[in-house]
């Protein structure tokens, strides 16, 4: 499927990554390996995590990048050194709870309206 849109809800756990165009979804669950730090028993950016999305996200030219956390951002700061595709295509980063993913998908084709517009 050509594909030219693609939300990303993600965290620190998980990734999913829901591409779209005017008619179709395809959606991907991609999961982190867990890292704990003993000290502060939080989890730390996983490469193999965000390589993985990275190329689940091939060809799209537009990606939003969404979720609860700095996940997000550091996704997003990790691809500007290693993804540099992906990096071009997101347009931009929006904090969100923990919707659906027929909700995400919603709120991606209502902000993808003015992309398409042009």
């Amino acid at each position: 499927m050509t594909t030219f849109h693609a939300v990303v809800w993600m965290d620190h756990s998980q990734a999913h990554v829901l591409m779209f165009d005017k008619e179709h979804v395809e959606a991907q669950r991609v999961k982190a390996r867990q890292q704990h730090t003993p000290k502060h028993g939080h989890v730390g950016a996983d490469k193999d995590f965000f390589k993985a999305i990275a190329v689940s996200l091939e060809g799209v030219s537009e990606v939003l990048l969404t979720g609860p956390a700095n996940a997000k951002i550091e996704f997003r700061d990790w691809c500007k050194h290693n993804a540099h595709a992906v990096d071009k295509a997101v347009v931009d980063v929006v904090n969100t709870d923990h919707p659906s993913d027929p909700q995400l998908v919603a709120m991606a084709r209502q902000y993808f309206l003015k992309f398409d517009q042009k």
